[in-house]
C-alpha cells in the first residue's frame, strides 16, 4: 500500500476532465486531492464520485478555488466549505473536519492530516500590512481573483479566517501522538520560500502564510503536500520532504504523458537528501 497526491486538477477544462475519468484505479493505495478541483460544487462531486472508488481511501483539502462563490450564491464562506465537506463525506472522502487516518502501508506508519489554512497577505516584504501588500501586488498589476469571489462569511475577512483556522489546526495537531509520524496536507504552500513564481512572484500574497513557516519541524514530520503554484517540484528543508503535486491548467501539463505521470508517490517516497536528492527536483 502506498500514498499518492495530486492537485489542481481544475476539471471545467475538458482536457483535464477527461484525464480524471482516464486515472488509474490503485485500489490498495490512498490518494490525496489537494485542492482546486474546480469551481461548481456538482463538478467537486463528480471527482469525488469519480476516484473514490478507485482507491482505498482518498483525502480532499480545500483551495482557492472550490471556496469561490458569486455574488447571488446562498453559500459563502464557511457555509461553503461545509457544504463540500457533505459531498465529500457522501463518498467516503476524508476532509480537514476527520480526524486524521493513520497509514500502515510502506512508508509508514504516519498520520495523514488533511489541513485547511488559507492565507493572510503575510507572504510580503517584512513590515507590511494587508493594504500595503495588495498596493505591492497592483504595482505589478496583479490582483487574484479571489478578491472578489472568495467570501470569508461569516469572518470579517480572508486574513481572520485563516488566522482562526491556523489556530485550530495548532490544537488538533497538538493532540496527535507525537511518537507517529505526520504528513500534512494543505492547498497553500506552507513556507514563503517555496513561493516560485519566477513570472508573477508578486503573486505571492495569495499564497500561504508565515503562521506555518516551521510547521515542519513543530511536529514529527515525514513529509508536506501542497499545490496551488502549478509549479511541481521536491524540496528539502530541514531534513523534511516538501511535494508541490498541482498539474494545473491544460497548459501546465503534458497531456502526452497522460495523468498517471502526475500522480506523485509521497510514501514511501524517495530518498532524502543525504543520498544525492536535493532541491528543487522539478517535475515536469
Amino acid at each position: 500500500m502506498k500514498l499518492f497526491a495530486i492537485s489542481d486538477l481544475h476539471v471545467r477544462h475538458s482536457v483535464n476532465r477527461d484525464a480524471v475519468e482516464s486515472m488509474t484505479a490503485r485500489p490498495d493505495d490512498w490518494l490525496i486531492l489537494a485542492g482546486d478541483l474546480a469551481e461548481k460544487p456538482e463538478d467537486i462531486e463528480w471527482v469525488f464520485a469519480t476516484l473514490a472508488p478507485r482507491f482505498a481511501k482518498v483525502f480532499w483539502v480545500p483551495g482557492n478555488h472550490e471556496l469561490w462563490s458569486g455574488p447571488k450564491s446562498d453559500l459563502k464562506g464557511v457555509a461553503r466549505y461545509e457544504h463540500l465537506c457533505e459531498l465529500a463525506a457522501k463518498h467516503g472522502v476524508l476532509t480537514p473536519e476527520d480526524p486524521p487516518a493513520l497509514f500502515e502501508g510502506e512508508g509508514g506508519p504516519a498520520y495523514v492530516c488533511p489541513l485547511f489554512l488559507l492565507y493572510d497577505y503575510s507572504f510580503c516584504p517584512d513590515g507590511m500590512d494587508r493594504t500595503e501588500a495588495l498596493a505591492w501586488s497592483a504595482e505589478a498589476g496583479l490582483v487574484c481573483t479571489d478578491e472578489w469571489y472568495l467570501e470569508p462569511d461569516p469572518y470579517p475577512s480572508r486574513e481572520a479566517w485563516c488566522a482562526a483556522r491556523v489556530e485550530l489546526t495548532r490544537e488538533r495537531m497538538d493532540s496527535l501522538p507525537a511518537d507517529v509520524p505526520k504528513v500534512l496536507v494543505n492547498h497553500f504552500p506552507f513556507r514563503m520560500d517555496l513561493v516560485r513564481l519566477f513570472k508573477i512572484p508578486r503573486f505571492v500574497i495569495w499564497c500561504g502564510t508565515k503562521e506555518t513557516e516551521d510547521w515542519h519541524t513543530r511536529w514529527n514530520t515525514r513529509a508536506v503536500v501542497h499545490g496551488h503554484l502549478h509549479m511541481r517540484a521536491t524540496d528539502w528543508r530541514d531534513g523534511v520532504r516538501f511535494e508541490e503535486v498541482a498539474i494545473g491548467y491544460p497548459r501546465h501539463w503534458k497531456q502526452d504523458r497522460g495523468i498517471d505521470h502526475y500522480v506523485r508517490e509521497i510514501l514511501p517516497g524517495p530518498d532524502g537528501p543525504d543520498r544525492g536528492w536535493g532541491g528543487p527536483i522539478w517535475h515536469r
